[in-house]
């Protein structure tokens, strides 16, 4: 008994001492309030359990008895919480359904309601024709019958792809000795392919110089539109009646495009851009024979040296080089070095 009320007093005298300490930080901080990690909550709150609220009452503690009890609380709620052991709950469905139905309807303009359904169903999705319906009425979507009646640009290009080419005019200002003299530029691209054909450079073009480069295009031996069905076209006055017809005769369609559409012929203007960005606006053009040899040296470059990015960043031609990972790297210059190739010497 004498050992116990020894180790008793000794007991009360620490608890009175962290008490007094308790109350000296909290003169020391003032009203400041304290922030505690989770760890430090998680060991105020299981031993401040043991304790009665009265008994935590008289403490002078750092936090008050309701904020341990809620922190127990807690403790006890993260013990059985078993979120962290659940899937991703279901799925929007609802949204993958959408989706779905829109991206069939666009890509398929012959399909009504039941055919979406029906290839939904194979995509292991239940709906209903309405809710199709519906679907397609909330986003502009016409009905079948009315939305297969057109066929985009787009589609159209899919459909013929191997088969069209496109033709347009560019103009070049030179510097001659009579002064500035515009030239215009008569090209043709395969469309598949990306294959640029230079028709011919003129200073003016006109009716029967256009039925002449016609007639080279459609040469049955080296002609570059053998095999082609559709040529887009402009509404240039330069391509005649007589000009279409003679294509017609020859069994390539004339597509000409709406008035104040360049943004219908993609592929042409982008090609011009590319040869005036990369070579023509950094060149002061002395004359034809100057024109002629530019234009053919980038066109050279554009086909074999130069990747293209619609073409998955590849070349349009591939190389006569053979791939050699040892090979010294050589740099190929055209038009005194505006436009430069790098490959690797052949072993």
């Amino acid at each position: 008994m004498t050992v116990c009320g020894w180790v008793n007093r000794r007991q009360l005298a620490a608890i009175e001492y962290l008490r007094e300490e308790n109350r000296v930080l909290h003169e020391q901080l003032g009203p400041k309030r304290l922030v505690f990690s989770d760890a430090q909550r998680r060991r105020l709150a299981r031993n401040g359990k043991a304790l009665s609220r009265e008994l935590l009452n008289e403490l002078c503690s750092i936090v008050t008895p309701e904020t341990l009890l809620r922190w127990y609380r807690n403790l006890i709620a993260r013990k059985y919480d078993g979120s962290a052991k659940r899937g991703a709950g279901r799925p929007r469905k609802a949204a993958d359904l959408r989706d779905f139905i829109l991206r069939m309807a666009r890509e398929n303009p012959g399909w009504g309601y039941t055919r979406i359904v029906g290839a939904m169903k194979n995509l292991g999705f239940t709906v209903g024709r309405m809710m199709v319906a519906r679907v397609l009425a909330e986003h502009g979507i016409d009905p079948a019958p009315n939305r297969s009646k057109g066929m985009s640009w787009s589609d159209f290009l899919r459909a013929h792809w191997g088969a069209i080419a496109a033709t347009d005019f560019f103009t070049v200002e030179a510097l001659t000795l009579t002064g500035l003299v515009r030239y215009h530029v008569l090209f043709v691209i395969d469309l598949k392919t990306r294959l640029v054909h230079i028709a011919g450079i003129v200073h003016e073009p006109g009716g029967q110089w256009v039925m002449q480069v016609g007639r080279n295009l459609l040469d049955a031996a080296s002609g570059f539109l053998l095999g082609k069905t559709h040529l887009i076209l402009d509404r240039d006055p330069v391509f005649t009646a007589q000009f279409r017809r003679l294509l017609k005769d020859s069994g390539v369609q004339p597509v000409r495009l709406p008035p104040s559409s360049p943004n219908l012929n993609a592929f042409a203007e982008r090609f011009v851009g590319s040869i005036r960005r990369e070579c023509l606006d950094k060149l002061v053009v002395l004359g034809e024979h100057h024109l002629r040899q530019v234009v053919f040296e980038y066109v050279a470059h554009y086909h074999g040296e130069r990747n293209y990015q619609g073409l998955d960043n590849e070349l349009i031609l591939k190389g006569s080089e053979p791939a050699n990972d040892n090979g010294k790297v050589q740099c190929r210059q055209r038009v005194g070095g505006l436009l430069k190739y790098y490959y690797r010497q052949a072993s």
